[in-house]
Order: structure tokens, then sequence, then C-alpha cells
């Protein structure tokens, strides 16, 4: 199939702290676009994997992300949290001097 002829897919993930994370909407074509649309509009980051897509699709709203998934979902969300300039206290001392030498 060529890469204009590819649906469009669209998975939102949600996550508290000290919970697993959630797949909190999901949807192809029509959905899917305005599920990226809403996101970028709130500021929301946007990862895209073909292939993690298509495998958080097979889950429904409201599931856990399986615990197979968690290393790269918690990839993903710290990734996320470094970008907002959320740091862990242990990492003040490192940020601070990397900070200080740029």
């Amino acid at each position: 199939m060529p890469d204009e002829e590819k649906l469009t897919k669209a998975v939102a993930i949600s996550y508290q702290q000290g919970h697993a994370p959630k797949i909190s909407a999901k949807g192809e074509s029509a959905l899917a676009e305005e599920i990226i649309a809403l996101a970028q509009e709130s500021g929301v980051y946007i990862h895209q994997d073909e292939h993690l897509c298509d495998f958080l699709q097979r889950l429904e709203v409201g599931d856990e992300i399986p615990k197979e998934l968690y290393l790269v979902i918690a990839e993903l969300i710290a990734f996320v949290y470094v970008l907002d300039g959320k740091f862990p206290e242990k990492w003040n001392n490192m940020h601070q001097k990397i900070m200080e030498e740029i």
C-alpha cells in the first residue's frame, strides 16, 4: 500500500502517578485525525511509532498498558517530563551542571 493510502491511526495514553498508564482514546481515519488535532491544540506531545500504535490499537479504551510495554511507555513519559523541564530531585545537580556548561 503506498504511503499516501495508509490509514491514519492514533492512540492516546493517560498517566497518573502511581498507576499504570491507560488507553484514553483511540481511532482510525477521521477519528484519529481528530484525536491528533485535539492533542496538537492542547499542547500534548505526539510520538509517532507505527508499530507501537498498531499494538496499542488492539487494546480497548480504559485498558491498562501491558507490563511488556512498561519500559517503552516509561521512557516516553520520562522524555515528556524532560521536555516540560521537569526532572527528578536527584537530577537537579546534574541538570544544574549541564546548564552551567551551556
